[in-house]
């Protein structure tokens, strides 16, 4: 292979470089710039060009509604990055990986994402950045919906068209991401114009995060409100997009101000996110697929054991949780009306710090991934269940099992920043052998379908414990199973009667240190 290997795409020639044993690819387009008259609009087919394009530097990071340390270097957002064992081979799988935090970052360049341990592994690799914040999720009656998503779908249609030519298999495609990223997943499995892009799904800690129109556009003119502008694409397009972004993020720091007639929503950290509109996206992934208006697929689900400790932790609140608190986040966030008095039942010795991390955790991330595995099931397709269970080394192990926790296991990222804030400069030899054990399942999967131990039936729910010895189990999380039994996750709408949730920012709030894949 070449030290500056080149591939013929349909727009035209892009070189990229050779780097431990793979080749790399950065910044291609696949979609153009969504800027001017384009600007809240469907992504439109990306420009071709003469010559050769180099593909050495990561394209633009989106404009970003999370505090982490980017400046605005330019406008060519939606751009894709490959990574590949070698783009002379032909047939190898491909995993198309979402890098999408919150439905407010998405930065395909974070070292986490670093393709390097996957194509070692023979697997071709692309992170996709698209639009998120007000850009992606603004609910503008003058501009389509969720236009984050047809983003995505653009993308999956360039690796329909291009993968091949750098060894991938176009038939043997896996669409994956965690939080944000495995919502926006799980909107693709129901969506119709996705299909036939991807063959398998790879979604870690799915959100419920999903609007309905009514609430979606009343939020969105709240938010245009402070900016003196109307709820329009129209309007909005005067407005510099960074600056679109950082209004969104004080605006999503005082969601609580907003909590009797926003409920559930004002919990998320997120104001502007996916909308249940009809026409991109039909209904919510849980009830599309559990009606048979989807199909089933391979899908490997899972979540962390202690999703919501990260957020607890690094934003201050962690150990301050008062009954008050307890019994606000139970009346919010527990499922129907006999929720919270279902969770005090079920957990009889929790203090009021353990009921709100539990029914958090449950609300959040952990109950839409278990209602995924089985929606997914019911539809016809195969479900492979994991929790990660192994509890991150760094600051006495007071994070236990986080959100997030999972990614630089997965990627063979201990390296990165991100792995290093969680497991620590030196990794343990369990971190070192549970990221083994994770990407070689993920790599099983990608493959074969298969992740290695038996898939979700009903009854049974059999989980892989991914731990220090890991194990395949009836699913940890029976209590939380129970109290969730026939209730799936339903879109934010008015809440006439929310109850008191934890005051104070947030804790569901991302905290300035956030992983950029997270929430």
């Amino acid at each position: 292979m070449s030290e500056q290997p080149k591939v013929r795409t349909t727009e035209g020639v892009v070189q990229g470089r050779r780097r431990q044993g793979h080749a790399v690819f950065r910044g291609i387009p696949y979609a153009r710039p969504p800027v001017g008259a384009l600007r809240f609009a469907a992504p439109a087919p990306p420009h071709r060009w003469e010559g050769t394009r180099q593909a050495v530097e990561f394209g633009p990071v989106v404009p970003l509604s999370l505090p982490i340390d980017v400046s605005p270097q330019g406008t060519d957002w939606l751009t894709l990055d490959v990574g590949t064992p070698d783009p002379g081979a032909a047939g190898l799988p491909v995993l198309v990986w979402i890098p999408v935090g919150g439905y407010l970052s998405a930065v395909s360049s974070d070292p986490m994402y670093d393709p390097a341990a996957l194509a070692g592994a023979g697997v071709v690799v692309v992170t996709v950045n698209c639009r998120v914040g007000a850009e992606g999720f603004a609910f503008l009656d003058d501009a389509p919906p969720n236009r984050g998503f047809l983003d995505q779908i653009a993308a999956l249609e360039w690796v329909q068209r291009n993968i091949a030519a750098f060894g991938g298999d176009p038939g043997r495609v896996t669409v994956g991401g965690l939080s944000a990223g495995a919502g926006s997943v799980a909107a693709l499995l129901t969506m119709e114009s996705a299909r036939g892009l991807f063959r398998r799904a790879v979604a870690h800690s799915v959100p419920g995060l999903y609007s309905t129109p009514a609430l979606a556009r009343e939020v969105t003119a709240t938010f245009a409100g402070r900016l003196g502008a109307a709820p329009s694409a129209e309007a909005l397009r005067d407005i510099d997009p960074w600056r679109l972004a950082a209004e969104l993020t004080s605006f999503n720091a005082g969601l609580h101000a907003h909590r009797e007639s926003w409920g559930r929503l004002t919990e998320t950290g997120t104001a502007l996110c996916p909308v249940v509109d009809g026409e991109v996206l039909p209904e919510t992934p849980w009830s599309a697929l559990t009606g048979a208006r989807a199909r089933g697929t391979e899908l490997l689900v899972g979540h962390a054991r202690d999703e919501f400790r990260y957020f607890s932790v690094v934003s201050g609140r962690y150990g301050t949780f008062t009954e008050e608190d307890a019994d606000g986040a139970l009346e919010l966030l527990a499922p129907g009306p006999d929720g919270a008095r279902a969770y005090r039942a079920a957990f009889p010795q929790a203090g009021p710090e353990e009921l709100v991390e539990t029914v958090y955790s449950d609300a959040l991330f952990r109950m839409p991934s278990q209602k995924l595995a089985e929606a997914n099931a019911a539809a016809g397709g195969t479900s492979y269940l994991f929790e990660l269970c192994w509890s991150a080394p760094v600051l006495g192990g007071i994070l236990g099992a986080c959100h997030s926790l999972d990614l630089p296991l997965a990627f063979g990222t201990l390296d990165s920043p991100v792995g290093v804030q969680l497991v620590g400069e030196e990794p343990p030899p369990e971190a070192v052998a549970l990221s083994r054990e994770l990407q070689d399942s993920w790599v099983r999967f990608i493959t074969t379908g298969d992740a290695g131990w038996p898939a979700h039936r009903p009854g049974g729910r059999l989980t892989r414990v991914l731990d220090a010895e890991s194990k395949t189990l009836p699913h940890p999380e029976r209590a939380s199973l129970q109290i969730w039994e026939g209730h799936s996750p339903t879109p934010f709408d008015h809440s006439s009667s929310p109850g008191s949730a934890p005051s104070s920012p947030s804790a569901a709030t991302p905290p300035p240190s956030c992983p950029s894949g997270t929430v």
